[in-house]
């Protein structure tokens, strides 16, 4: 900071004025039993000590130090970490209630205002996800009737990478869109061509959601946000965006509601839209238009994000390993053929295929750091006393890469899921999808979509790198709430 330039300098005051008024006003004891850890500045907390790249590494550091159950402070808020298998299964499955809360960090309390089901507590929470589960079952989630979705967007697929023509391309557009249309087709109803600008306009604004979330300036954010809405800065722009999709959103639920017939709902907001009608005489219905318009959001981002990066980085890993995209072409070829579609019933009869999907779901760990949980009363636990409304933060990479539970934890490795007969075998310490009743509802459907439209892919394409495949970086480039992936060109060759 040069502080020659009296812009700056003013700047540097004000901004040093302004934390001292604020942790003046705001310092409060803090009452409960909280577990030890690293000492804390004031104001500041443990800002520092994190990685802002990667702040799950830095939170398993410390737990090499202080134990599987320590506390670090967020400027003046204390969040308690959970890392290890038995401490996050201990706290989030066996005690799933006591710690079913959502803590809302301030960027998230800014975007959603406790509405939708990702964000919501209590009762709100309870009703929106029973009957978002519901619905999503009701139109195929986990059924042949959804499969059949699946494998029809798959051909869609193949036919746009057909077009490339064998030359080099990324494939990361071409998944996302895929990715997308899933999800839409059971919250709007359709699919969407991969040229149609509401697609192209979709997939930007969710592009930009998850760079922006992925910034380290949402952690200096969530430390100290009255002090940053009064400065400038490119994480604003997270915000702006976010207004984009929910602007997005709503243009497409006010469609529905002109063209809704209450006697043939054809996907989920017709549902939710049904809901509301049956409860509008109903005091404190929590089947209102903000639950509506942020439930949307919360699918179609969790949707599209979460399985268009599995996607590509399956793809970066086996073209990585060829030898382990040939094994999967052999298996695709003696159980599946080339004439028919891939089904999910072929899952059971490619252990080897399921394994690697499996591994690369574990190996990739693209939410390292799952959303914060929040104790819902006052617990006991390990010895500790946790008040009410305390921040949890659980590492589930501290899961999926602890040594004490792989192998081989920091290498890609199939045989992880593999006995010594080469049948799969399933691992109690999997946990992609976070863990007790705040796992993602979506899980069924995004196994399915994986081991779909990747048997689809690799029986229809060899994959070959531009570059020496050795050269191929799979580590992401940074790894926050999101993980955000390296991009590279590949040639898909017909088979």
């Amino acid at each position: 900071m040069d502080l020659n330039n009296p812009g700056t300098t003013l700047l540097f005051v004000l901004l040093s004025i302004l934390l001292v008024v604020w942790f003046l006003k705001s310092k409060q004891p803090h009452k409960g039993r909280l577990p030890p850890g690293p000492p804390a500045f004031p104001i500041l907390g443990n800002l520092f000590q994190m990685d802002i790249k990667e702040p799950h590494k830095s939170l398993i550091k410390l737990s090499e130090q202080y134990g599987p159950i320590f506390t670090v402070w967020f400027g003046r808020c204390p969040a308690v970490v959970l890392c290890g298998f038995e401490t996050i299964t201990e706290a989030l499955v066996e005690r799933g209630h006591d710690f079913s809360g959502r803590y809302l960090l301030p960027v998230f309390k800014r975007m959603s205002n406790g509405y939708g089901f990702v964000f919501s507590n209590g009762e709100r929470w309870k009703q929106i996800r029973r009957f978002t589960l519901s619905t999503m079952r009701n139109f195929g989630m986990g059924k042949k009737g959804i499969e059949e979705r699946i494998q029809e967007e798959a051909q869609f697929l193949i036919t746009a990478i057909r077009n490339k023509k064998e030359t080099p391309f990324s494939p990361k557009f071409l998944l996302n869109c895929a990715a997308s249309n899933i999800i839409c087709s059971i919250v709007f109803g359709d699919r969407f061509d991969y040229e149609d600008k509401k697609l192209l306009t979709l997939l930007e604004l969710i592009a930009g959601n998850s760079r922006d979330l992925s910034s380290p300036w949402v952690q200096v954010y969530n430390n100290f946000p009255k002090i940053m809405d009064f400065l400038p800065g490119t994480y604003k722009k997270l915000f702006q965006n976010g207004a984009n999709m929910r602007t997005f959103v709503k243009e497409m639920i006010q469609s529905h509601k002109e063209s809704f017939q209450k006697d043939f709902p054809t996907d989920y907001i017709d549902s939710f839209l049904i809901k509301m009608d049956e409860e509008k005489h109903k005091p404190n219905s929590e089947f209102i238009d903000g639950n509506l318009l942020l439930t949307v959001t919360n699918l179609i981002m969790a949707g599209t994000e979460s399985i268009g990066v599995t996607l590509l980085r399956a793809i970066q890993v086996l073209v990585k390993f060829p030898q382990i995209q040939e094994k999967i072409n052999q298996e695709i070829d003696e159980v599946i053929g080339s004439c028919r579609r891939p089904t999910i019933e072929d899952r059971a009869k490619m252990p080897y295929t399921d394994a690697v999907i499996h591994e690369i779901q574990r190996y990739v760990d693209i939410s390292p750091i799952g959303l914060p949980h929040m104790v819902t009363t006052d617990i006991e636990f390990r010895g500790y006393l946790i008040p009410e409304g305390t921040c949890v933060v659980p590492v589930f990479s501290s899961v999926l890469k602890s040594p004490s539970q792989w192998e081989t934890p920091e290498s890609f490795n199939p045989n992880h899921f593999l006995d010594e007969n080469g049948h799969f075998k399933k691992n109690e310490s999997f946990m992609p999808f976070s863990a007790g009743k705040r796992i993602c509802p979506g899980e069924s459907l995004a196994r399915m979509e994986l081991f779909l439209f990747l048997t689809t892919l690799f029986q229809n394409f060899l994959f070959n790198p531009v570059i020496n495949h050795k050269k191929i970086d799979i580590s992401p480039i940074r790894s926050a709430i999101t993980s955000m992936s390296r991009d590279y060109e590949f040639c898909a060759i017909s088979r």
